[in-house]
């Protein structure tokens, strides 16, 4: 059976705000060795134009696949390789990432969770939505951030949750960058570390990362009178891990309230990537095969 090619789906608009958002997902996609497709959604024409002047559309989408080609040339230095593609559509952004979310075989998408008010630039509602509802994991960065190099990657687990789906993300995304894993677990009662069921569940895990080769460390967080999220990021903006994976979509203690909340809460509140797993299958299950 022929094997499936994935791809990263990064939404970037072709300005100067797109420029870092652009080098983060080439940096991912050398690293990952997929294939990156660039889309750049321009706003949906109205009825009279949809039903009288069908080539109005196909002109506009025309003149922004050229306008993005231009510029990712120029981000790049060169003519744009094969395995770069560029994409162009009309409607809402988000609508249209869930749609490929869906329909295409993709690794993941990306998108700039700074805020700004550039046209192609996303709401904080708008990221929440796609990260609730999309299909295939999501990697937000920061346009304002820059471009790090992967080399320790945090995880946030709570003893009640599966952490499968994080554990093989975050083993894939350690064996291509050479990073270490750090595993953060937050103590909500006031006993001792060394005893804690906390504890015991993280170096389980350290231990089934040390079957990979992967080096391991584990930090428990100490979180009794403080929200689980202030924890976490309190501990993201001390240590600086490159990378952060969370779940999304559950009731959890970790968070003492809804992982959609906690989730929020760290993809905006972090200046760091921020890749969020849900529960639907995706491709990287057969990467493992």
């Amino acid at each position: 059976m022929e094997r499936k090619e994935y791809s990263i789906l990064a939404l970037i608009p072709p300005n100067k705000e797109g420029e870092t958002v652009l080098k983060e997902a080439l940096y991912l996609q050398r690293t990952l060795e997929v294939k990156l497709v660039v889309l750049n959604v321009i706003k949906e024409p109205g009825f009279f134009e949809r039903n009288f002047q069908p080539e109005e559309t196909e002109i506009a989408i025309k003149n922004a696949k050229d306008e993005l080609t231009s510029f990712v040339k120029k981000v790049i230095g060169n003519e744009i390789p094969d395995n770069v593609l560029l994409s162009v559509r009309a409607g809402d952004p988000v609508n249209v990432l869930l749609e490929k979310s869906k329909t295409d075989s993709l690794e993941f998408l990306l998108v700039d969770k700074s805020g700004g008010n550039y046209p192609g630039a996303l709401e904080k509602e708008e990221i929440d939505k796609l990260v609730t509802l999309s299909k295939c994991p999501v990697l937000t960065v920061n346009k304002d951030f820059g471009v790090p190099n992967i080399k320790n990657i945090a995880i946030p687990i709570d003893i009640t949750q599966s952490t499968k789906k994080r554990l093989l993300w975050a083993t894939f995304l350690a064996q291509k960058h050479n990073a270490k894993i750090t595993i953060l677990s937050a103590l909500k009662a006031n006993i001792n570390e060394a005893q804690s069921l906390a504890l015991k569940n993280a170096e389980k895990i350290r231990f089934l990362l040390g079957e990979h080769n992967i080096d391991c460390d584990i930090k428990i967080l100490k979180a009794y009178d403080k929200e689980t999220h202030q924890v976490v990021l309190n501990y993201i903006t001390k240590e600086k891990p490159e990378l952060v994976i969370i779940r999304t979509h559950q009731e959890s203690v970790f968070s003492n309230t809804s992982i959609g909340r906690f989730a929020s809460e760290i993809v905006h509140g972090c200046k760091f990537p921020v890749f969020t797993v849900n529960y639907t299958p995706n491709p990287v299950d057969s990467l493992f095969l």
